[in-house]
Order: C-alpha cells, then structure tokens, then sequence
C-alpha cells in the first residue's frame, strides 16, 4: 500500500488486486507479442480484457527478476521500444498528460513548467497502484508521465508500457544523492528518476504519552487504551511486529517469522485495543490518537491539522538513528504510449530542480532525494518546523533503510491471510 492509498474511496484495491492487475499486465503482453504489431493498442478493447479476465501468471510475469540491494537489476532495452533521439525540440501546441496519485503534486509547480515551455497539461489522478495498472493495461490512455511505486516497474518495462529515458534531457539527476543514479532497482537510471522519498516510523503526542519511542512503543502504551493505532497496510503492520524482535528482514519469506509477527499483533489488539487507519496525519495533531505508526510525510505536515492554540513541540516522529527502518520512494517515469516525450523528459528535469522540489514539497509533504534539501534548508525556507527534522529521511537512512520490496507470490499471500486473520472485524 502507498500513503495515497487512504483516499480509496471503495476501501478496495490492496497487494491481492494489484499482483492480479501486473498478471494481466504481462498477459496482455504476451498477447500482443503473438498479435504482432500491426495491432493497435486502442482497438483491442474488449479483447483484451477477455485475453486476460481470470488468467494464471505467464511464464514472463514468473521469470520477472524481483531487485533487491544485493542483487540489483538493469532492465533491458527493446529493439521496438528505444530511448528518443537527442537534441530534439519540445512538442508545440501539447497537452502534457500527467497520471499520478491523488493529491501528489503541486499543481503551481505544473503551471510553471508549462509556462516556461509553453504547453497546456491535464492531470488524471487514481487512488491505488492497482487501479493505475488496471487503466494502463487497457491501452487506452495516452498518458506521458507515470508516477510509480518501485515494486511494478518490472512488469511494466517488461509490457513495454514504460519508454527508457534518454539522459541528455535530463541533466538535472546530478542533484539527486548519487544512489539514485545508479538504483539497485533500475540499475543505470534507464527507465525512471526518483520522485519523493519517506520513512515510516512512530508519531505520539508528546504531551500526552510518557513512553519511549521505539518499535515496541504500542506494545506499551497499555495506559493509553483505544488512542493507539497502526497503519492499515499489510507490510506495514506486519513490519512494525517484525522490528519489535528485532528481524530486519521486511521482505522475510519465513512462514514462522511472519505468523508470530500476526500473533504479536493479536496481543497488541488485547493489550490496547489497537486500531488500523491511515489517518496519521490528523488523528496524532488533533490527540485523536497519541500513539500511531507513521508515514514521515504525512507527520511533516502535523502543523495544518493542530488545533488552534495547540504548539507543534506537541507532536513527536520517530525513526531509528541507525536508519534501519522502512523507507520507501515512488518514481517518475515516461511512458511509450505518450505523445509528448521530449516535453516528459524535461518536465522530469523540472522536478529535480532544488527550487522546484521544495516548491512541491510546500504543497506535497513528502521530501525528494535531492543533495541539496537537507533539514537546514527546510526550516530556513520556513517549509518545515524544525522540532519536526526527525521526518527528513536522510542519504543514510536510504542506505541503512529497509524497502518493503515485491514478495514471491507464495510468500505474499502467508503475509496478507496472516494480516486478515489478524485485521479481520478491526
């Protein structure tokens, strides 16, 4: 699950539909491998979506390499989906469409860029990965920029939905930390450039709880009974019962591992009558709740949902100082089916501009890995009050960090009928 996810309007969505909906990502390739191409995307339509109701995963979703930071990927460039040329000019007369998640950009930040390149933009938003996937896997849509999460790139560069990028239009990836040019997951930078990055941690009222903070910060609050809860995510509350023993691995395929993690959980529902929400970002500020786990960018904004009166010394983040926690990032992509693509390079370029990112960030929240944002220049812009530095995520909480990466489809579904057994009527 994503921070975004919360304003799933049909609370549906989740790993379960989003595996299916990158199963039927690579059906619908291997279709229209064996199609040919002189097919059309837009006319298959119905077809397509018969093609692949129902189906089981193909043998190329299987041999989809799963990256991890000791055993990196560099995806491969196809013949018949090559980078753009150099040096050509920006589309005239365009409409750049833009496909992110909801409220996820600043669209001030937009206006800018298309001023300054003299375009027109449209921006479709969704609510969860699995819906996204779903509406590119029609085809459609002539989306030019994808925001993805990391864990589906695989799947669709392996469709050929994603264009690999030309680096010349893009000069300004010198400004991210240098992990980013070379990710264990898109090794080389081939198809993607970082967007935003987070951690998630421990938020608490610090006026009200007298607890360390710390993994096991739930486990304790027996005091605070009712007013605690954790993320409505399956990896995430999972996780969080994994580090309270001390297992890093928050991509563990242990069977054992992962059902004493569900009945860590089951305790805590007994202990604190805990609850699940994603809601963070208000209940923490309001007192609603004094003990959440967190998504460091959402506590970042904890100043606009204070009551009035109420100083934000008040609100607490914390994230390990060994940065041996979650930490996940979401990316901007180029995809093929889009009709502006030196216009999508640039505007790539324009968000790795340091004053355009923190221009997003006013708006967004969540912070991009960028050399130059660091918790002094946050606070000195006034975008960030400074007993709140915990919520930066650091160039070393990202090397030290654990991501929640795609599990083997085994392994997955012990971790969510874990979750449901333990989340079920909560």
């Amino acid at each position: 699950m994503h921070p975004r996810e919360r304003r799933d309007p049909s609370g549906e969505g989740g790993a379960e539909s989003l595996q299916a909906e990158l199963r039927r990502l690579i059906s619908r390739r291997d279709f229209l491998a064996k199609a040919g191409a002189g097919v059309a995307l837009g006319s298959l339509g119905g077809l397509l979506s018969a093609c692949s109701s129902g189906s089981s995963p193909s043998s190329s979703a299987a041999s989809i390499p799963l990256p991890r930071p000791d055993h990196p990927v560099r995806w491969p460039v196809y013949s018949d989906n090559r980078p753009i040329a150099s040096n050509l000019e920006p589309e005239k007369n365009a409409t750049l469409q833009i496909y992110n998640w909801v409220a996820y950009i600043n669209e001030a930040v937009v206006k800018s860029f298309c001023k300054k390149y003299g375009c027109k933009y449209s921006i479709t938003t969704f609510n969860t990965m699995s819906e996204a996937i779903q509406k590119l896997n029609t085809g459609q849509f002539k989306f030019d920029i994808f925001f993805p999460t990391i864990d589906v790139i695989g799947p669709l560069i392996e469709a050929k939905l994603m264009r690999p990028l030309n680096h010349s239009y893009i000069p300004n990836i010198v400004n991210t930390w240098p992990d980013y040019r070379n990710p264990f997951y898109d090794e080389g930078w081939r198809y993607s450039v970082p967007y935003s990055i987070y951690t998630t941690g421990m938020a608490w009222r610090k006026d009200k709880v007298s607890l360390a903070p710390g993994w096991d910060m739930p486990w304790k609050a027996a005091k605070y009974k009712g007013k605690v809860a954790i993320l409505d995510d399956y990896r995430e509350g999972i996780s969080l019962a994994l580090l309270k023993r001390g297992i890093t691995n928050l991509n563990t395929t242990s069977t054992a591992q992962i059902q004493q993690a569900g009945r860590d959980l089951q305790e805590l529902t007994s202990l604190v009558d805990v609850r699940i929400d994603n809601n963070d970002y208000t209940e923490v500020p309001d007192g609603n709740t004094v003990v959440h786990q967190a998504w460091s960018g959402d506590i970042a904004t904890a100043a606009s949902y204070l009551p009035k009166g109420t100083p934000i010394d008040v609100v607490g983040y914390w994230f390990p100082r060994d940065g041996r926690g979650p930490v996940a990032n979401d990316l901007m992509t180029v995809l093929s089916s889009g009709e502006n693509p030196v216009l999508s390079h640039l505007f790539l370029n324009y968000f790795l501009d340091v004053h355009n990112a923190l221009d997003n960030y006013s708006y967004v929240g969540y912070m991009q890995p960028l050399t130059a944002v660091t918790p002094e220049l946050l606070i000195k812009e006034g975008l960030l009050p400074r007993q709140l530095t915990s919520t930066v995520v650091l160039p070393s909480d990202f090397r030290a960090g654990v991501e929640e990466l795609e599990l083997p489809a085994s392994a997955n579904l012990v971790w969510e009928q874990t979750w449901n057994s333990f989340a079920k009527g909560l």
